[in-house]
């Protein structure tokens, strides 16, 4: 069931949410099951053959969750915390990566081992890393809330169960435990409400329209492009992701807030950032906590010395690419990632030493550009079906095949066709109008993400998402929301517009994850 689906939003939604405050009058407990059990739907709805993997993970965690916190911070813990994470990335590598393992022994040792053809339960990536967080917080002794009904709300609550944020269980289960969650509160509905709407409208209105030509440039039989088809390609997927993925962020921070449940910050601008770093604080932000705090850090993080600190962060960055997906192409796109990160570093070592002084402005634009470029190279990488697929599309980006466009664009621009003939431009992908249409969103889409107030900013007055531990409160924009009349149509009309435009829902790119 999608966010952005008539079944969601008239049907699953005001059920689950009447049925929330009506049984949360009698009781937290029954409040709590109520949702609980919806979530449980939710999941269920996808594909119930897995609900029984999902419940099963769900009482073995709680089970080593209980016996680890009793013995926080001693050897058997620690004995008891690493055996139950073994036993979480084993099933989740069985699933996600059985296959990829067997397919690249083949192609290196030309072994022909029939493949599983496992199919990998939708949300298995968040509640497995949900999970794991419970876990080292139990170990750490930061669990105090042991009632299981909350545990399973806690896993399968259906805002983030299916593409995050991942959650800590010391920041959730104070608010299941509220009173006042389970009464309705007219501010909660009106804030998640604007939230959900704006999302909506990034999902639907923006995202959407920028997947087709994404998919004709990426797809597997796609002759080679040109520098501007290229361009164009990688450019609308690399915002068809941006808007997507906020989208979904929104939506899941304005679905909780109607039951009075703060998510953590998952998704702030990362294309406004200045350097790859900044990019990581910002994108898939409960993600980079995760990878850093679970994984970096473990590893040794920066206490060794900067060769350590590198290979540290590029070992991080390549497990990260391949959470997102068992392929090389994610191999690749973390290296990627993971070199950046290593390259940021050092620059900045150097800098330090020997201050660059640019103009404020000049030194802004040029960190946002550069960044964004070396982001935009590495979503090639991300999106492509195979490697052979996204070297075509670089060495488009490149100048390889030439900076030929669309014929059918030619025709359009009468007054330079005899120019254009004279120059031979080739055909590619058929229809100008596509091309023109495509570059018309992108344009959009780039004025907004770089120019525009994000969602929290606009929403900062009312702390719309749970802050991270020491991070500053966002600051709301110039024009931030108030609940007025003005604001109450904007958000309908907003909403109404991706309302109308839900004829053909589509996934979430992030589902797949």
């Amino acid at each position: 069931m999608l966010f952005n689906s008539y079944a969601f939003l008239l049907a699953y939604l005001p059920i689950t949410l009447i049925g929330f405050f009506a049984l949360g009058r009698l009781g937290k407990g029954a409040g709590a099951a109520w949702l609980a059990g919806s979530s449980l739907f939710f999941y269920a709805w996808w594909d119930y053959r897995y609900l029984a993997l999902l419940l099963a993970s769900i009482c073995a965690n709680y089970v080593a969750g209980s016996h680890i916190a009793r013995r926080a911070g001693t050897p058997e813990g620690r004995r008891l915390f690493a055996l139950a994470v073994v036993v979480n990335l084993t099933l989740l590598a069985y699933y996600k990566y059985a296959d990829f393992f067997l397919s690249s022994i083949n192609a290196t040792l030309g072994t022909d081992w029939p493949l599983l053809g496992i199919i990998l339960p939708i949300g298995i990536s968040f509640f497995t890393f949900t999970q794991i967080a419970f876990l080292a917080d139990a170990y750490a002794g930061k669990v105090s809330e042991y009632r299981f009904i909350y545990y399973v709300l806690f896993v399968t609550y259906f805002p983030h169960l299916i593409a995050g944020p991942v959650l800590h269980h010391r920041e959730m289960m104070p608010q299941f435990d509220e009173d006042r969650n389970y009464r309705v509160n007219w501010a909660n509905l009106a804030i998640g409400l604007t939230i959900f709407a704006i999302g909506l409208a990034k999902k639907v209105l923006i995202a959407d329209n920028l997947a087709g030509y994404a998919a004709l440039v990426f797809a597997s039989q796609a002759e080679a492009p040109s520098l501007f088809v290229a361009w164009g390609g990688a450019l609308a997927y690399t915002f068809q992701l941006y808007f997507d993925f906020s989208g979904y962020s929104d939506m899941a921070i304005g679905l909780s807030r109607l039951f009075g449940v703060r998510l953590p910050l998952n998704f702030n601008s990362p294309y406004k950032s200045r350097n790859i770093t900044e990019f990581w604080r910002r994108w898939h932000m409960t993600l980079s906590r995760f990878l850093r705090d679970y994984l970096y850090i473990p590893l040794g993080g920066n206490r060794r010395g900067a060769l350590r600190r590198h290979t540290n962060l590029l070992a991080t960055m390549v497990l990260g690419g391949l959470w997102h997906g068992a392929g090389w192409n994610f191999v690749i796109w973390g290296a990627l990632h993971g070199s950046y990160l290593v390259i940021n570093h050092a620059w900045q070592g150097i800098i330090r030493k020997r201050p660059l002084r640019l103009p404020g402005w000049l030194g802004h634009g040029s960190g946002v550009l550069l960044t964004f470029v070396c982001v935009v190279f590495a979503w090639v990488y991300f999106r492509a079906v195979d490697l052979a697929s996204a070297n075509r599309i670089i060495g488009g980006m490149l100048g390889q095949s030439g900076a030929a466009l669309p014929d059918a664009i030619t025709a359009r621009l009468t007054a330079l066709k005899p120019l254009l003939d004279a120059l031979s431009i080739q055909t590619y992908l058929g229809g100008g109008s596509v091309f023109i249409e495509t570059w018309a969103w992108i344009i959009v889409a780039a004025l907004i993400a770089f120019l525009a107030p994000n969602t929290q900013e606009i929403m900062g007055s009312f702390e719309p998402a749970l802050p991270e531990e020491g991070q500053r409160p966002l600051v709301p924009a110039r024009h931030a929301w108030h609940p007025t009349r003005r604001t109450a149509l904007a958000a309908g009309l907003l909403f109404g517009a991706g309302f109308l435009a839900l004829s053909r829902p589509t996934e979430f790119l992030y589902f797949q994850f």
